[in-house]
């Protein structure tokens, strides 16, 4: 399967709040709110939705697209990628803006406070699919997750022109979207992904009802947290897979697109909704363990022993096969 992921690259700046944000807020001051977070820590990353989604993709062995927007200062991002099986040949730099940032402060109950830069980001509307589809002789699919929203409007509006698949991942952007958008973006799509909250928020803002929304995709996910991830489609029982438990939590930044990037790979090995889920949750999983949204290893052996502990030999059965060598058997059987 040739799956484009169009949305955003940044660099993330990260920072650890020791105590509770819920307990600097006062009810009665809210329209007046001044607060500085004094932090334990800063780590600096690489991130973005796309980016951490293709990373994931990679790390599984696919060669996913990457299509974005970035600033001149990309180049050891753009190698980092290349290493890890990304294709970053589609990816438009931009001569006026550096590459977009993320700064976010993390809580000890993992609640986060966040603030995004778009700067080259901006330039995403600007990247057409068609040369693309040509370079690579047709795409089987496009996930569009959250980017400058004229580009992923235009992004679902090229797909649906030329009846590409594609996946409507609106995320936070749901926050910056309006109704009329949103209907827009999400009008047909053959995946819609968001967590319990941005499922109501969307609901919220379109005015559809949750029937609505999937009379109007193929098939609904919808994570859950430490609830798990559940799947709805029109005519089909609903399924809902649990997490596979962390041993740590140090940074739940790029959880989702971990789960996306797992997710998406299971679904290019032909395997069914729920073993794809849960690949997607072994990998939001593992994202959760490390700080930063690209530092977590997929040892196959490893990954196969965490599907045994957490859904049973089954699913290893039908997902293990699929997973890549790792480095170090590759250079064992040279």
């Amino acid at each position: 399967m040739r799956i484009a992921v169009t949305g955003s690259i940044a660099t993330d700046h990260l920072m650890r709040f020791p105590g509770r944000f819920a307990d600097q807020f006062l009810a009665d001051q809210l329209e007046r709110v001044s607060l500085s977070f004094l932090v334990d820590d800063l780590v600096v990353r690489r991130g973005g939705a796309a980016a951490n989604i293709c990373y994931g993709l990679g790390r599984l062995g696919l060669r996913p697209v990457l299509v974005a927007a970035v600033g001149e200062d990309f180049a050891d991002y753009r190698s980092w990628l290349d290493r890890h099986g990304v294709d970053t040949d589609s990816v438009l730099v931009s001569d006026l803006f550096h590459t977009a940032r993320f700064v976010c402060t993390t809580d000890s109950d993992l609640c986060q406070i966040a603030s995004f830069y778009p700067g080259a980001m901006s330039d995403a509307r600007l990247i057409e699919l068609g040369p693309i589809i040509e370079r690579l002789g047709g795409l089987d699919l496009v996930v569009v997750s959250p980017n400058d929203p004229e580009a992923m409007l235009r992004h679902t509006d090229e797909c649906r022109d030329r009846s590409i698949a594609f996946a409507a991942d609106p995320s936070q952007q749901l926050a910056r979207m309006d109704g009329p958008e949103i209907r827009r973006l999400v009008e047909g799509a053959t995946w819609l992904l968001c967590n319990a909250y941005e499922k109501s928020l969307l609901e919220s803002k379109t005015g559809w009802s949750d029937a609505q929304v999937l009379q109007r995709v193929g098939t609904r996910v919808t994570t859950h947290g430490a609830d798990g991830v559940s799947i709805e489609a029109v005519g089909e029982p609903p399924l809902h897979v649990p997490v596979v438990p962390a041993r740590v939590t140090p940074d739940p930044t790029g959880v989702g697109d971990a789960f996306r990037a797992g997710f998406f790979a299971g679904l290019a090995w032909d395997l069914p909704q729920q073993r794809s889920a849960q690949l997607g949750c072994l990998l939001a999983t593992l994202a959760l363990e490390t700080i930063g949204t690209q530092e977590y290893d997929t040892i196959p052996d490893d990954l196969a022993k965490r599907l045994l502990e957490s859904y049973g030999p089954n699913a290893v059965a039908e997902i293990a096969p699929h997973l890549p060598v790792s480095d170090q058997e590759q250079r064992r059987t040279r």
